[in-house]
């Protein structure tokens, strides 16, 4: 089994930043690729950046150029740094690890870009 607990979320105001955390626990060894999703009320969830294990980045066009993903292998740790941050932001993003078959979701950390 695999545990992710996510750390970072806040308020904050538009054109603000915030650095997302997720630490992965438990049976880590072989974790693939990583990544970030969020969601809104009534929406689904939808990708905002993945990055595999030697580090190949796929980011969603709505986020290009001002949110980066990264990992620490070592650590388990996938971290998410979000600048130019927009009211279109706020949702609840939630960390990914796919190990073999099977992938791991976080419980969840809001993110609200409001003034």
């Amino acid at each position: 089994q695999v545990q992710l607990v996510e750390s970072g979320g806040g308020l904050v105001q538009p054109g603000g930043s915030l650095r997302l955390s997720c630490v992965g626990s438990g049976s880590v060894s072989g974790i693939g690729a990583m990544g970030w999703y969020r969601q809104t009320p009534g929406k689904q969830r939808e990708l905002v950046a993945t990055i595999t294990f030697v580090g190949s980045t796929r980011y969603a066009e709505s986020v290009k150029g001002r949110f980066t993903i990264s990992r620490d292998n070592a650590k388990s740790t996938l971290y998410l740094q979000m600048n130019s941050l927009k009211p279109e932001d706020t949702a609840v993003y939630y960390c990914n690890f796919v190990l073999g078959p099977r992938d791991y979701w976080g419980q969840g950390t809001q993110v609200t870009v409001s003034s």
